[in-house]
């Protein structure tokens, strides 16, 4: 995995690049994407893999131009574009799926591959997502993984959540990440994408762990049901963060489309 540049007509975009094979674009979730993923590595096994950080995550600029879920779509359209690819595997993870299935649906024309794994951007009244942005930092691990134990080490590298240094940075980085993510994600994940979802033509692939408790496999049926002919892959013993905690899994799933 190695962390390069691109130029978009905004904003200098970074991204991770790896791999060999047919080219794959994964899109992060709220929480980033850290080097050495296990999922972006897996992936990167059959595939050459691009993984653009949305600008204010890492140490990337951030950009005021980014204002909503078109900005955010078009945006990543043109990061797609400047790194010269055409119609390549689009995967994305949470915020991630949410961009991607935008960007299916406003342009089908140039998505015909397309893998959600548990993305945001729908909203279901009798099955409210959990207010990301109230949490406490030991709040989110309940949330996000199956074995709770086992995803706060992952989650903290094996440091303590109240360890002071920890702390410090993770909340420094979290404020910049959030501040970009809560622009289409707060007060609710919801920005009109259930009445665009049946414009999407790609092959579809949903996958989601049987224990998401941020979101939940409800919102599975309810994508299925909007994108006419997607195959939705249920992974037991996992939640929200299924990459992590399933990798294989997650990867195989992904395999079905090329």
């Amino acid at each position: 995995m190695e962390l390069k540049t691109v130029n978009t007509w905004h904003v200098p975009v970074q991204y991770y690049e790896g791999g060999k094979g047919e080219p794959l674009v994964f899109l992060h979730g709220a929480g980033g994407i850290m080097e050495g993923d296990p999922l972006f590595n897996k992936l990167a096994e059959t595939h050459h893999v691009y993984a653009p950080l949305l600008p204010g995550y890492g140490t990337s600029e951030e950009c005021g131009e980014l204002r909503d879920m078109l900005d955010f779509t078009l945006h990543t359209a043109d990061v797609v574009e400047a790194l010269g690819l055409k119609d390549p595997i689009l995967v994305g993870h949470s915020m991630g799926g949410m961009i991607a299935a935008e960007m299916a649906a406003i342009a089908p024309s140039t998505v015909s591959r397309l893998g959600l794994i548990c993305p945001a951007g729908l909203w279901l009244d009798d099955y409210p997502v959990p207010d990301l942005f109230a949490m406490l930092p030991y709040e989110m691990p309940q949330y996000l993984f199956h074995d709770v134990e086992a995803g706060t080490k992952l989650m903290t590298a094996g440091v303590a959540l109240d360890d002071p240094e920890w702390l410090k940075g993770f909340l420094v980085q979290n404020a910049r990440q959030m501040g970009m993510a809560g622009k289409i994600l707060f007060p609710i994940p919801e920005r009109g994408l259930a009445g665009r979802l049946y414009r999407i033509k790609a092959k579809t692939v949903l996958i989601w762990g049987d224990s998401d408790r941020l979101i939940p496999p409800a919102y599975a049926h309810a994508f299925k049901k909007g994108i006419k002919g997607a195959e939705l892959v249920s992974i037991p013993e996992a939640g929200h963060m299924v990459p992590m905690e399933k990798t294989d899994q997650v990867a195989a799933a992904i395999s079905k489309l090329g």
